[in-house]
């Protein structure tokens, strides 16, 4: 079969489906005031009691020219003030720079520790901040207010013509200056599972996934990154029986490249719709669901 074969272009039908499976238009079902936010990409606010996580918040974007050219990345300290203006601690899957950019940033204004692998732990001790770090350990228990967060061994997919993961390794690098996306690398891979209110959220922000690593089943709101989906052998088959999810809440199909409070893109290897009819066809009593970027719902 062609590369190109099997590359979901998109989905002709992305934009109605995206705006037909919105979580508000059904019907919100969490616990009262937790408030659950898309940052657009893999990002998300989680708020409860006073409390707020950030899951891998990517708010500055880049132009694809600059990324391509290996420019460095900025972060656009007024947006991401403005767009994340609390952060009690923040939660990283992985070191890319679509998940991690941004993240120094917001915990240097905040003085909120980072929980995430030790190249997380090497980008804050090259911003002077190595104090905010928290390099996990698989499967422990973190309390952060309300929440608890453990964090799983995961994998990314692999993006590159399904024969490996882009910028794979750990994040080496010793200085800020010249810093381009691919020296963003990506580290170690984590699913974060996190409790709160009675209920088990699950993060993953790479369409792939270690099947026995996962501890988490029958989880209530599975936060599903669908990006590099069409690399990884029968992903939501897998994702499904580990996880066994209420409801899938789907993200990273958006275009990373446009900034995050213009009009919704759609990146061309997702297929948002796709997804949706894989997930009917195997479970069809698990909802799909959809948020627009910095849209929130709350129970």
């Amino acid at each position: 079969m062609r590369i190109l074969d099997r590359l979901p272009l998109g989905h002709r039908n992305d934009p109605s489906v995206q705006q037909d499976l919105n979580w508000n238009r059904q019907g919100v079902d969490l616990p009262t005031g937790l408030e659950i936010e898309w940052l657009g990409t893999a990002g998300f606010r989680l708020t409860f009691q006073g409390t707020t996580l950030l899951i891998d918040p990517f708010l500055s974007r880049a132009r694809l020219t600059d990324v391509v050219r290996q420019r460095p990345m900025a972060v656009q300290a007024a947006i991401v003030d403005r767009l994340a203006p609390v952060a009690d601690a923040i939660l990283v899957g992985h070191t890319h720079f679509d998940h991690a950019v941004d993240v120094p940033h917001i915990a240097i204004a905040h003085d909120a520790p980072v929980y995430g692998s030790a190249s997380m732990a090497h980008l804050l001790d090259l911003y002077d901040r190595a104090d905010l770090a928290r390099d996990v350990i698989p499967h422990q228990a973190y309390e952060v207010g309300p929440f608890t967060v453990r964090y799983r061994p995961s994998c990314h997919s692999k993006l590159v013509a399904g024969l490996a993961v882009p910028s794979g390794g750990e994040l080496t690098c010793d200085s800020l200056d010249h810093l381009g996306a691919g020296h963003y690398r990506c580290g170690q891979v984590w699913g974060i599972a996190i409790d709160v209110a009675g209920i088990t959220l699950y993060h993953q922000g790479s369409a792939n996934l270690i099947d026995d690593q996962i501890r988490d089943r029958q989880v209530d709101v599975f936060l599903c990154g669908i990006a590099g989906r069409a690399w990884t052998r029968r992903f939501v088959e897998r994702a499904l029986r580990a996880l066994d999810p209420t409801l899938i809440l789907a993200h990273h199909h958006d275009d990373f490249f446009l900034p995050v409070e213009s009009d919704m893109g759609f990146s061309l290897n997702v297929n948002l719709g796709g997804f949706a009819e894989d997930v009917a066809r195997l479970a069809p009593d698990v909802p799909v669901r959809t948020l627009d970027p910095l849209q929130t719902v709350t129970g």
